[in-house]
């Protein structure tokens, strides 16, 4: 298994540090007493860099990471897929 740092990672650092920054609105939204509108808008572009985010390591992993000659491929392939 491959620990080593991807191109893909200061992308999905980014990603990440954008959703940390909506995460960060929206607990001072609710602090504020904002609308449950704009509460729930804020929460789901925090879901959605998350997801994206997760999706793009998911996807870098599959394409660098895994040996296709070899019977750990699958396994892994299999184990990082229940994270979709």
């Amino acid at each position: 298994m491959s620990h080593s740092v991807h191109s893909s990672h200061p992308q999905i650092i980014a990603r990440l540090k954008r959703a940390q920054g909506h995460l960060a609105k929206v607990i001072k939204m609710m602090e504020e007493q904002a609308s449950c509108n704009e509460v729930a808008q804020q929460l789901h572009a925090v879901e959605k860099a998350i997801t994206n985010a997760k999706r793009v390591l998911i996807h870098d992993h599959i394409d660098h990471c895994l040996d296709p000659e070899g019977t750990v491929a699958l396994d892994e392939l299999k184990s990082i897929t229940k994270y979709l």
